[in-house]
């Protein structure tokens, strides 16, 4: 029967592959746009954006959308009254079974499905006067080139038969013009006076091609230099470029214009002035500022270093820390850069629904500006709930929930106190599992620290200091783990691109609560164990085999048969391997069922080239420098049986650990995206210290290399089978191609590739499993695979299938051996994987 109805939506969907089923007579669908430049084909996507007509996007060569819409008829009933006269039988039969209301819904449900089809993209008539019109645009365009003698001729070929169409663009640039002599005239002496001290250099040269982006990027930086030394009022409209255009020898005078302000006179005519450098004279702050009560009085006043605070009622806001955002004085020249950052600096704060500042001359004063400030504040208390639905290979459909309580303003200072509790419930490979936990965080629009050390990072640079306090539990997840952080934070913003964030004092207490089911969750550890409990029963007579599977009896007896063998001589003799399984075995229980605490330093740089969310040309830098475990290992000597250092009888997590990320995106053109990504970390202990499994690095998960499942892969070349494989370093590549499908649904191509090492030097971990040098990288994994997306404008629901493309712990062949959907991995997440 699925056979039967998957072979009917096949010829259904095929029957609609008539791409020009839609396409009346006399009209071409456009199939191509080819451009050539000086006889040359051009395949970029620079020209892309100038011309009007482009085919219907196409995945995989085949224009899917189009095959959606064609399945539709634009001659189907649009009321269900038309579709009962269309069919009169069907509708009389449905009408005898069904109430008129009910029959109503049958005929729509038709009537909607022919139109949700049709919504998908019908396909592109070529227009002549577009096809003209896209010569204009790309006339316009070399034109700013430089290229004022260029022709565009355009072409359409047309296939009558097959009612098809592709337009040709030949363009022949010719010769281009460049910059001769390049004259600067400033009307105003205080225009003049200013451009002379700033030093400022021009982009126009002689000699270079003319650009008109040239043009604008100095018309812009011009602008900024005036309006950053007090000239309020100057606008880009004091600008002029004035070119030759008489020469014919390919080259052209530029006279650059700064002309003097202007204004109507009684008469209503223009008279020119010199520009006034103006000064800030008052600065008034509305801290609760709403339109409803824009006109009513204001009661409570506060005048703090020059600057006058209002409230409609009591002033909730303390003014020394509100003025911190201020970044004008009274008598201080305006500047526009100081405008941006009083109202970036503002928002920031996260207690106000909008900042709108004016200027304004002072009456009777022609240099002179009152500044306003009009804050309307939000909600003091907001209650938050988000939910998710949860998935992975270590856990099963699940789901979460997070409550919190925010509390702005919380000591008058615009400080963030805030409130979360949250939970999970999922079905885990052994049973139902949950988890409970809650946080207190405070945040402070400042750097609060000791001995004036506030004072080495600029107000300019927004500084923020994070205090959070929080606890969970876990049951049934792992060995039933509880924790407490405690964490002081430091972050600002160098620029615009560069962030610095100073974790201090970043300390967590690892409890394992469930020791016990370490044999039952780490089955194959087991499994590895009973398997040398028969060796070891017949070389020694005794009866450990089969370890009791009871989860009240297993760990015991499985640690006293580990004790067993670490102390008999004679079996490390005679079963080596065997030994060392046994002896592997350990020192994973110890590190695993081990508690921990980690008092984490950490330093990170972060750079961001992206301008906004829509923006997807950008690079993205992240360095994470880490030690834990140093500062507070100093304030004891203890050591626990197994040689660990110990604080409160604690063992301490003592390590270094980087990580680099790098990021880098192209738009390459029809809503496509092509993305890379690259991540390096790794783990050094000292005084012979563990890594806390939550510290250590895996590989595989759907952010991760995809052909693989989570914990699954590595550590190198060494396919152990076990449930959760780490390692103390990490290497990892992607190359991601990101396309449109159907409207909200996107499509993707990539490549993961990367893996899991051992650089420990402990004794217990085999040569597989090591980083030795440069050869190790033979070790690499790799993973290829596609994806769609349907984007929610809110976020995006992924799922990528990965197939493991090379796998390194193969013998003999490694390339493609499991390269089918058997053996592939769907990823189920949430965004994009980086």
């Amino acid at each position: 029967m699925k056979k039967l109805s998957f072979c009917f939506l096949l010829i259904l969907f095929f029957a609609a592959c008539n791409s020009t089923k839609h396409v009346a007579e006399n009209e071409h669908m456009l199939t191509q746009n080819y451009i050539f430049i000086d006889s040359v084909r051009d395949k970029s996507a620079a020209l892309e954006k100038y011309i009007l007509q482009k085919p219907n996007p196409k995945l995989l060569g085949a224009p899917i959308g189009l095959y959606f819409h064609n399945l539709g008829n634009h001659n189907k009933p649009k009321t269900a009254l038309k579709w009962g006269e269309k069919h009169p039988k069907k509708y009389k039969i449905i009408k005898n079974i069904f109430s008129e209301k009910q029959s109503i819904a049958y005929a729509n449900s038709f009537i909607k499905l022919n139109n949700w089809f049709l919504s998908y993209n019908a396909p592109v008539i070529i227009s002549e006067n577009k096809v003209k019109r896209t010569e204009d645009n790309l006339w316009s365009y070399y034109k700013t080139q430089g290229y004022f003698e260029s022709q565009i001729n355009s072409k359409i070929i047309r296939d009558s038969i097959h009612k098809k169409a592709v337009a040709e663009y030949r363009i022949i640039k010719g010769k281009p013009t460049l910059l001769d002599t390049i004259k600067l005239k400033i009307e105003s002496r205080v225009l003049d006076s200013i451009y002379k001290d700033s030093g400022m250099r021009s982009l126009l040269k002689s000699g270079d091609q003319y650009n008109d982006k040239t043009f604008r990027k100095e018309a812009s930086n011009v602008v900024k230099l005036f309006k950053n030394s007090g000239i309020y009022y100057f606008s880009e409209s004091a600008l002029g470029f004035y070119v030759d255009s008489t020469r014919t020898d390919y080259k052209t005078n530029v006279e650059f214009l700064i002309a003097k302000d202007r204004f109507k006179d009684d008469n209503g005519v223009y008279v020119k002035k010199d520009y006034k450098v103006h000064r800030i004279k008052e600065i008034n702050v509305f801290t609760d500022y709403s339109h409803i009560n824009k006109n009513d009085v204001y009661n409570d006043s506060v005048s703090y270093r020059g600057i006058n605070f209002l409230a409609h009622k009591k002033l909730k806001y303390n003014p020394k820390y509100l003025a911190q955002s201020i970044f004008f004085s009274s008598g201080d020249v305006y500047k526009d850069t100081l405008r941006n950052l009083t109202r970036n600096h503002l928002k920031s704060l996260n207690n106000f629904k909008s900042t709108n500042i004016t200027f304004t001359p002072i009456k009777g004063s022609e240099n002179e500006l009152k500044m306003d400030l009009f804050l309307a504040p939000k909600e003091k208390y907001t209650l938050g709930f988000e939910t998710e639905l949860t998935h992975s290979n270590i856990r099963n459909i699940g789901s979460s929930a997070k409550f919190s309580l925010t509390n702005r303003n919380a000591f008058r200072g615009a400080e963030l106190l805030k409130f979360s509790f949250l939970g999970s419930y999922f079905n885990a490979k052994n049973g139902p599992g949950w988890e409970i936990g809650a946080d207190a965080s405070l945040e402070f629009p400042r750097l609060i620290a000791p001995f004036g050390l506030s004072r080495l990072v600029p107000k300019r640079m927004s500084p923020r200091t994070l205090f959070s306090l929080g606890s969970s539990f876990q049951k049934n997840i792992g060995l039933d783990r509880q924790t407490f952080t405690l964490l002081s934070d430091y972050k600002w913003q160098y620029n615009n691109k560069k962030t610095i964030q100073l974790e201090v004092f970043n300390t967590q207490y690892i409890q394992n609560l469930n020791i016990n089911r370490f044999f039952d969750i780490y089955s194959s550890e087991f499994t590895n164990l009973n398997t040398v409990a028969k060796i070891y029963d017949s070389a020694n007579g005794t009866s450990y085999s089969p370890l009791s599977t009871d989860i009240e009896k297993q760990a015991s007896e499985s640690l006293s048969f580990i004790k067993a063998v670490a102390s008999n001589p004679g079996f490390k003799a005679s079963n080596s391997d065997e030994y060392n399984t046994v002896l592997n075995i350990q020192n994973r229980y110890n590190i695993v069922t081990s508690d921990f605490l980690i008092p984490t330093l950490a330093y990170t740089y972060t750079y961001n080239s992206q301008v906004d969310f829509k923006d997807n040309n950008f690079s993205f830098f992240k360095a994470r420098i880490a030690n834990s475990g140093n500062v507070l290992g100093l304030f004891s000597k203890d050591y626990n049986a197994n040689g660990k250092k110990t604080l409160f009888k604690i063992p301490l997590a003592q390590y270094f650990k980087t990580d680099l990320e790098y990021k880098r995106f192209w738009n390459v053109g029809s809503n496509s995206v092509f993305g890379v990504r690259t991540l390096l970390g790794a783990i050094l202990t000292y005084d012979n210290s563990d890594i806390p499994f939550t510290r250590s690095y895996f590989a595989g998960g759907s952010n991760d290399i995809r052909a693989w499942q989570t914990y699954e892969l590595g550590p190198g070349s060494r396919n152990s089978g076990l449930e959760f494989n780490v390692g103390s370093f990490k290497f990892l590549t992607s190359a991601e191609y990101r396309f449109d499908l159907l409207n909200s649904l996107k499509g993707a191509l990539f490549v993961d590739a990367g893996n899991i090492w051992d650089i420990s030097g402990s004794e217990f971990v085999d040569e597989d499993s090591k980083f030795k040098d440069l050869s190790s990288l033979k070790d690499i994994a790799i993973g290829s695979g596609l994806g769609v997306r349907y984007d929610l404008n809110f976020f995006v629901l992924r799922l990528d299938v990965g197939f493991k493309t090379y796998e390194p712990y193969l013998e003999g062949g490694k390339w493609f051996k499991n390269y089918n959907f058997a053996s592939a991995v769907y990823n189920v997440g949430i965004n994009y994987p980086f």
